[in-house]
């Protein structure tokens, strides 16, 4: 086998990881949207599809871990192209993460759907949600296009996300303050603002990701950490 027919051999496999990548990527993006969709409209039927979608999230990840792993073995890749194969491995592990927070925000909408309404809570949740997916279909396209300004813009918008989070959770508190009816909801309404808040940071690490994979240095770990709340919902975890 000549040195060609291996170099267009290694191009399709990954060709056909990076669709794989898309594929996933877009699932996910669904899954924020149509969880996001199904909490303001306390619809628990399409919450139960976002969690029963997640599966397809899963599996996608595995085949793509599989195929990294046989195109390592058989193709020995080096420089950079390793490095695009380790940046498959993290990106489609964050967004596995994801998914697994989308689906996390599904489970508390049959709850919420027997719950009082906290006013103006679910506008605020919708737009962190469509920014958060916003950065993600931004992010996606850095990484087929190789595009590292793209990927630092998307690593800028996080402080907004962060901005969006805080001040939630600061009209959140307001309400458990003055009316303690509203403490259950309220507090799975932070929780649900708390899996967006670290989506946009999954997003965030995928964009420098990008930012890597095109230029082999890793950005400086120097953006703010805006979020303030920390220790509420120190227990809320990605995955289930």
């Amino acid at each position: 086998m000549n040195e060609q027919h291996i170099l267009k051999s290694f191009d399709r496999d990954l060709e056909s990881i990076q669709a794989q990548i898309l594929k996933m990527g877009g699932l996910v993006e669904e899954a924020i949207l149509q969880g996001s969709d199904a909490l303001a409209a306390r619809d628990v039927e399409a919450a139960d599809r976002v969690r029963k979608g997640d599966k397809a999230i899963d599996s996608l990840e595995e085949h793509i871990n599989e195929e990294v792993a046989r195109t390592i073995a058989l193709r020995a890749p080096v420089s950079r192209d390793l490095r695009i194969l380790l940046s498959v491995l993290r990106v489609s592990g964050s967004l596995e993460r994801v998914g697994d927070y989308a689906k996390n925000i599904a489970k508390r909408v049959t709850v919420l759907s027997e719950s009082r309404d906290i006013e103006g809570a679910d506008v605020s949740l919708q737009r962190m949600a469509r920014e958060v997916q916003a950065m993600l279909r931004d992010t996606l396209d850095a990484f087929v296009r190789r595009d590292a300004s793209l990927a630092a813009d998307v690593v800028a918008r996080d402080e907004g996300v962060d901005q969006m989070y805080n001040a939630l959770f600061r009209e959140i508190l307001t309400f458990m303050m003055e009316d303690p009816r509203t403490i259950t909801p309220a507090m799975h309404l932070h929780f649900i603002a708390k899996n967006l808040e670290r989506m946009g940071d999954l997003v965030t690490n995928m964009a420098e990701q990008v930012i890597y994979l095109v230029t082999g240095e890793k950005p400086q770990d120097d953006r703010p950490k805006g979020d303030r709340t920390a220790y509420m919902g120190a227990t809320e975890h990605g995955r289930p």
